[in-house]
């Protein structure tokens, strides 16, 4: 694709990455087809060439993000599907995420969708919050119907609906202090707690310390780690979330420093494709690009770290397993064998649902924001998984797991809760009897 910026523009380097992004694209359209919202919705404009255009005049002209520029990068679920169709290598995902910010610098947004915003980034990071604000659901959902009437206020609506009916109590997985194994130390790690997950479901990261106890990895909770960022990086928030991630990497290179690491593991594979990427979002930082480097590297998704410690193979089991490749882990980690073949060798047998590559529709916030699209990738998601007859699915986020259970009656599971329990935990409880 051919630009125009000036040398004046190409002098801010965020410019300049997203020029030589933009050079990239040969208008293919090949994006088109693996779009969840192109799909749906079948507007141009709503596919990675059309924001493409969209982002490209923007920036070349300078001017402030106006409100189709604005309207379809928000219907943009950055799944990053189109990343993976890509034939040019074309980098979405740090174009979108600098189309963002210029969109939170240079658009005022309506009041109603403000203020939803920033309630939003300031309980949804911070999980003491976070669980106040779920008690305090309870007393919002009589009036879930009439917010749902109203199109200004349908998030509103959303968060009640998505809001669990009860929560579960503070685990000790999330508690800082170190964790030994229960054999011979293999490794030493440390685990991210995150945000929303150890509010929603601690079950996750109890299971992954059992689990990682079970075959001698010492694992490090550390104190003060929290939120990665990932929620408020996708609003174009770039000071908050690299606050949190500033945060982030002060702690772990600590514990680097202090004892060493041989890997971060993350259980919600959103917080692990933005930890990844810590590198790149804080390269311009000279007290922090050397450290996030190191702190990217160092992350791994707990399959990705399972499969280095050769796990013993099982004898199969009477359970079939639709195993959900979400978006954050096929496409943004690029992450797609080892969860299943994790799961295969325990024992469990492994059915993939048709359609893939499509977004379920959580995608953090999305489904709060961009209700009555993410209620349509919901329905086809879930026929797509229904389809497979599996008696349980099991998927490696929380977006995804949240999104999914409001829709289905099958059992859904982290894969780690699985391999836990056929490597000697205890049997999640909404197992099948059988």
């Amino acid at each position: 694709m051919q630009t125009n910026f000036t040398l004046a523009q190409l002098a801010d380097p965020h410019v300049a990455e997203s020029e030589q992004i933009l050079r990239r694209c040969v208008h293919c359209g090949f994006c088109t087809a693996t779009c969840p919202t192109y799909v749906t919705l079948g507007n141009e404009l709503d596919s990675p060439r059309g924001r493409i255009y969209l982002i490209k005049d923007m920036l070349e002209n300078g001017r402030p993000a106006d409100e189709e520029v604005v309207t379809h990068i928000d219907r943009c679920l950055s799944c990053l599907a189109c990343v993976t169709t890509c034939p040019s290598g074309v980098d979405y995902m740090h174009l979108v995420d600098h189309a963002r910010i210029h969109i939170e610098n240079t658009y005022r947004r309506p009041l109603v969708d403000r203020l939803i915003r920033n309630l939003l980034a300031a309980v949804l990071p911070y999980p003491a919050r976070f669980r106040a604000a779920l008690a305090l659901a309870k007393l919002g959902r009589p009036f879930a119907p009439l917010l749902k009437r109203v199109q200004v206020l349908k998030p509103l609506w959303a968060m009640l609906d998505l809001a669990p009916k009860s929560v579960a109590g503070i685990s000790g997985s999330a508690a800082p202090g170190t964790h030994a194994p229960e054999i011979e130390k293999r490794g030493r790690v440390a685990i991210l707690s995150g945000c929303a997950q150890p509010v929603l479901d601690p079950g996750i990261n109890d299971a992954t310390l059992r689990l990682l106890a079970r075959f001698g990895i010492e694992v490090v909770v550390p104190e003060g780690e929290g939120c990665c960022g990932a929620l408020v990086h996708h609003m174009g928030r770039e000071e908050q979330a690299l606050d949190f991630a500033r945060r982030n990497v002060d702690i772990w290179t600590r514990e680097i420093d202090n004892g060493g690491l041989d890997a971060i593991i993350i259980t919600a594979s959103g917080c692990g494709t933005t930890i990844k990427d810590y590198g790149h979002m804080l390269r311009l930082d000279p007290a922090y690009a050397e450290k996030a480097a190191r702190i990217s590297n160092l992350a791994k998704d707990i399959t990705e770290y399972l499969s280095t410690l050769d796990l013993p193979r099982l004898e199969p089991k009477r359970l079939n397993v639709a195993y959900h490749s979400a978006c954050s882990m096929q496409h943004g980690q690029k992450i797609t064998m080892a969860p299943k073949n994790l799961l295969k060798a325990a024992g469990f047998t492994v059915r993939d649902p048709g359609e893939g590559h499509l977004c379920c529709g959580s995608a953090g916030t999305y489904n709060i924001l961009q209700p009555e699209i993410s209620a349509q990738l919901k329905a086809r998601k879930v026929r797509n998984i229904e389809a497979t007859k599996a008696d349980v699915i099991a998927t490696g986020n929380i977006g995804c797991i949240t999104q999914i259970a409001s829709g289905t009656a099958i059992p859904i599971l982290h894969t780690v809760e699985l391999l836990d329990w056929a490597y000697g935990g205890p049997k999640p409880e909404n197992i099948p009897a059988r």
